[in-house]
């Protein structure tokens, strides 16, 4: 018996097969580790330790790697998919046979009174003794197919729990590179605000020189100073933005808030091409391949099953069971000698269960079923609706992007001839300090609007292939290496 059941085991899933090998390790419903190319050689060194390496300046694709290794969030889906994948394990379980070893000892004491022939009572007392060792199986038979769709809703949750899984990887590529592209505009933003103090410092120089020289005034000397003065607030303004940014950056990495890491920077970094709206195509495309959709169409699928289970569950049900059993036990009656019983017994059975009545239990099972599909259905219905909306948003987003920064590109090459000349102008006595302090206030707008639009453009580059369900590659735009 034991034996064939250890047969019949080997029938069952590995449930260690059915998610990731690891939690930095996408899954693929192949079995193997899904293509995100954007981590590097990250199945190479998955092994290893993540070690943050000082002295080293890290990219893009580097962070992202650091985050898939580091991050709490891919350890918590990475779970939940492991429970999921137990559960169709449990489920499977359900239609093997229960076998169970069972031992029953006992001792019993019985005293009869009984007359004697001098008219009163004698007692006799007459012990039992034994022990009977048996093993029991259980086996359910036959069962309308409830087993079955509940083994079908349990395989649709954990293939939901594996995508939520490489969703909560897209979700951390993003967010890393969102935050990546943040701090590359804040440092970028720090080192024009040096640059401006800097300029700040030349046209105060310049002042003072034409005072000097009996061509300036006091006021306007006056005025150069406080062109330093806010410049250098500017910059310190600046250098808490790149604080922020810095904090905001290792946090989606997941790193400690004390860790010191040097970082890339994204300044050079090529803009994608401009792009026409998604078509239809594009779109049915990438719903397909979107983890919360799939998710969400895995959950119906669910919903369904647990529905056909439920009205399976008060239909009849054919069981068989079978018993193998020893016993060994001793009698002894008065001051008569004991007697030794040994014997074994072994029966099979084969039986059946048929509802009757249940107080409306099914009927509300059955409803809550249907209600929970239909719960399902309207769900997915909303998150399919919601990704084209953010898809659609991402793409317009990303032509705004691009045509801001061609346009602050164009103002930035402006404002620098206009500095350029008003300075010029101002040293050699023919211009005013006023025309300087404006072109010089210009020129910084101008290169922050550049310096903000090309991060603004990668960041809804990137936006576009996380909506997408593109966010799983190197070559995604807003991460492609340039």
């Amino acid at each position: 018996m034991i034996g064939a059941c250890t047969i019949l085991s080997g029938c069952l899933s590995d449930t260690e097969s059915l998610t990731s090998a690891a939690p930095d390790q996408p899954w693929s419903s192949s079995g193997q580790a899904g293509d995100y190319g954007v981590s590097g050689t990250l199945e190479a060194r998955r092994e290893e330790p993540a070690v943050v390496q000082t002295g080293k300046a890290y990219s893009l694709v580097e962070l992202i790697d650091l985050g898939q290794r580091r991050h709490p969030s891919t350890r918590i889906a990475w779970q939940q998919a492991r429970q999921a994948a137990t559960a169709v394990g449990m489920v499977e379980g359900t239609f093997l046979p229960l076998i169970t070893a069972n031992v029953i000892a006992g001792y019993q004491d019985v005293v009869t009174p009984l007359p004697n022939l001098r008219g009163g009572t004698d007692y006799v007392s007459t012990q039992a003794g034994g022990v009977t060792p048996n093993i029991a199986l259980q086996w359910l038979l036959f069962d309308f197919g409830e087993r079955q769709a509940l083994l079908e809703a349990s395989k649709h949750t954990a293939y939901a729990a594996n995508v939520n899984f490489n969703g909560t990887h897209q979700a951390l590529i993003y967010n890393i590179a969102r935050a990546y592209y943040q701090y590359g505009a804040a440092k970028q933003n720090f080192t024009i605000a040096k640059q401006t103090l800097a300029n700040s410092r030349k046209v105060q120089a310049a002042a003072e020189a034409r005072f000097s020289n009996g061509l300036g005034t006091s006021i306007e000397t006056a005025q150069a100073k406080q062109l330093v003065a806010q410049s250098n607030f500017r910059m310190v303004q600046a250098q808490e933005s790149v604080k922020d940014a810095y904090q905001g950056l290792i946090g989606a990495v997941g790193l400690s808030p004390k860790s010191t890491i040097r970082i890339a920077t994204s300044a050079a970094r090529r803009l994608p091409k401009s792009h026409a709206v998604p078509t239809d195509k594009v779109i049915e495309q990438a719903l397909s391949r979107r983890p919360d959709v799939l998710a969400s169409y895995a959950a119906v699928k669910a919903s369904e099953a647990n529905e056909r289970a439920a009205e399976a569950a008060f239909l009849p049900k054919v069981y068989l069971g079978a018993v193998a059993a020893a016993n060994r036990g001793r009698v002894q009656a008065g001051g008569l000698p004991g007697v030794g019983l040994q014997g074994t017994t072994s029966g099979v059975m084969l039986g059946a269960t048929i509802p009757i009545y249940d107080g409306n239990i099914r009927a509300n099972k059955e409803r809550q079923a249907a209600s929970a599909t239909a719960a399902a259905e309207a769900a997915h219905e909303q998150t399919r609706n919601t990704a084209v909306r953010e898809i659609l948003i991402a793409s317009n987003t990303l032509e705004s992007a691009l045509a801001s920064y061609e346009a602050a590109s164009e103002l930035r090459r402006a404002a620098s001839v206009t500095y350029d000349a008003a300075f010029e102008a101002y040293r050699n006595g023919l211009g005013t300090l006023t025309d300087v302090s404006t072109s010089e206030s210009g020129l910084l707008d101008a290169r922050q609007a550049q310096a903000d639009a090309h991060a603004a453009s990668l960041i809804a580059a990137s936006t576009l292939a996380f909506t997408l369900g593109n966010m799983t590659s190197s070559t995604a735009p807003g991460l492609a290496m340039p």
